[in-house]
């Protein structure tokens, strides 16, 4: 199947196909790149395995025979970015740059290795550190920079040239793809960098970066972090099942088929007071919750508001979305990690700050400081419209680390910054109902978003988002929908909000216009 991948759109680019071998050892003694230092070039056969760089994974799993070229390029004096590029055999013309996650000193060897599937020349970078924490942003503002914005650009940058010398031709078309972190990366690139990318698949954002952080510490809080396990609004794991079950109790039938996913959380007004010992369906027999418990869960399932303005600053904890694998990483008694490394590390330089006593006043001056340009909340994408790029967005409804709502919020701080504020010309948001963190979950999550899709994903653009973005940029065929398959094997059609809603005809989810 992989093999066939982009026959549908190889007349509108330009293609080659190479020997490789040859072709790679010619690269290993010519390629000269200013302010780089080529660690090793080697040509790697298709169906391979081979060891990786860096801390965060030892293997790699290699589909299509490559030319794997690893080097580092000075960004300052103080920084500097790892990178590996492959470039497949048979290429189509298309140039892609990868993006991260989390705290993002992570190359992404899945999405590479899926990218060079489909021929594309693919590049992805460490983000100017090693491994998938914050502790070597402190003191370090550059190295701070090049995760905030530099990498990725000095990447796409580089990635052109190298595909220019090894395939003597430039690319027809560049793009870009990421998800969470790597989605936060691609919306910053079309602001700061409006030509790097003629396309930008960008999955859960983490857009308004510094308030993520932010709301991950405030439900942290509301279970008793930073005290641990003792305190009395903390909810050990036994019990969340229990508060899922209310949930869906409550939501599941808004969308009118009792499936286990909620279609639209926005929608669900879950009450959690059902939970309260005693009460309800909370009673001394059966598994129940505390007033501190509940009041913890109100606070969870509320959005999170400046206490200066009564402005909300971040969208609520998605209901549902407690069930997915994501959820113990907020809820354990802990502050989340890379909230607890950002604050340190970062926010405040210092490795001994507690989160006792966190609350508004550390948020406030995290959106004063601003480390890097990193919160990524600006709607003025303007620049990137007038050159006719064009951004695809998806985000799950089941997601546990990030809130769908966000995603809403930042279609909406576009649309009011742009003219016309109608944005479907080049941008659309897909939402896709039960599914987790940029993928798996409940719901249909195969997009063929990402290269842990790349056993499943599909050759046409109707059932992949990537291609779906390549059909838009190169054909002009815009997307409405994206169908998606779940790990059974069901498929669903997604819809481009706000447009259509997901709405069940009896027989199946169809997309139906919402005006």
């Amino acid at each position: 199947m992989l093999s066939l991948v982009g026959l549908l759109l190889v007349h509108l680019v330009r293609s080659a196909i190479i020997d490789g071998n040859s072709a790679c050892s010619a690269l290993q003694s010519s390629l000269q790149l200013e302010n780089t230092t080529i660690l090793d070039v080697a040509y790697v056969s298709a169906n391979s395995v081979v060891t990786t760089a860096g801390s965060c994974q030892f293997s790699a799993n290699v589909t299509s025979s490559i030319c794997r070229i690893y080097a580092q390029v000075n960004t300052t004096e103080t920084s500097s970015v790892k990178f590996e590029m492959w470039l497949p055999d048979e290429w189509y013309g298309r140039f892609i740059t990868v993006g991260n996650g989390g705290l993002g000193g992570c190359i992404d060897y899945s999405n590479l290795d899926y990218a060079s599937s489909f021929h594309f020349a693919s590049i992805g970078s460490d983000n100017g550190h090693d491994g998938d924490n914050g502790v070597h942003f402190l003191d370090q503002p550059e190295i701070i920079n090049d995760f905030a914005w530099r990498a990725i650009h000095v990447s796409a940058e580089l990635g052109k040239s190298i595909a220019q010398k090894y395939y003597n031709t430039s690319a027809s078309k560049s793009y870009y793809m990421g998800c969470s972190t790597g989605g936060r990366q691609g919306m910053q690139s079309a602001l700061k960098f409006p030509d790097d990318f003629d396309g930008i698949l960008a999955g859960a954002p983490a857009v308004d970066f510094n308030h993520l952080l932010a709301f991950s510490g405030h439900c942290g809080r509301a279970v008793g972090a930073p005290d641990g396990t003792t305190n009395t609004s903390f909810i050990p794991d036994q019990l969340w099942p229990v508060v899922s079950t209310a949930i869906l109790d409550q939501c599941d039938m808004l969308d009118g088929v009792a499936d286990g996913i909620i279609t639209e959380p926005d929608d669900c007004d879950f009450d959690p007071k059902v939970l309260l010992c005693g009460t309800g369906t909370g009673n001394d027999t059966s598994p129940c919750l505390t007033e501190e418990q509940v009041e913890a869960l109100g606070i969870i399932y509320s959005p999170l508001m400046d206490t200066n303005t009564d402005e909300e600053i971040y969208p609520r904890f998605d209901p549902g979305a407690e069930a997915s694998t994501q959820r113990p990483l907020y809820f354990n008694g802990s502050i989340f990690s890379y909230t607890h490394d950002w604050w340190q590390n970062v926010i405040y330089n210092n490795t001994n700050y507690t989160f006792n006593d966190w609350g508004m006043g550390d948020i406030e001056y995290a959106d004063e400081i601003n480390p890097g340009g990193v919160a990524t909340w600006d709607g003025n994408f303007s620049a990137y419209r007038e050159r006719g790029g064009k951004i695809l967005t998806y985000h799950g409804r089941f997601d546990g680390l990030i809130a769908s709502g966000k995603s809403k919020r930042l279609h909406n701080l576009i649309s009011s910054a742009l003219t016309p504020s109608n944005l479907d010309d080049f941008y659309r948001l897909f939402f896709v109902p039960g599914m987790a963190h940029c993928t798996g979950g409940p719901g249909c999550f195969n997009l063929g978003q990402r290269g842990d899709s790349i056993a499943v994903a599909s050759n046409d653009s109707a059932h992949n988002a990537l291609l779906a973005l390549v059909d838009w940029v190169e054909g002009g065929a815009a997307p409405d929908s994206i169908i998606g398959t779940s790990s059974n094997g069901t498929v669903r059609e997604h819809c481009r909000w706000p447009e259509f809603e997901s709405e069940w005809n009896g027989t199946e989810w169809v997309c139906a216009a919402t005006t």
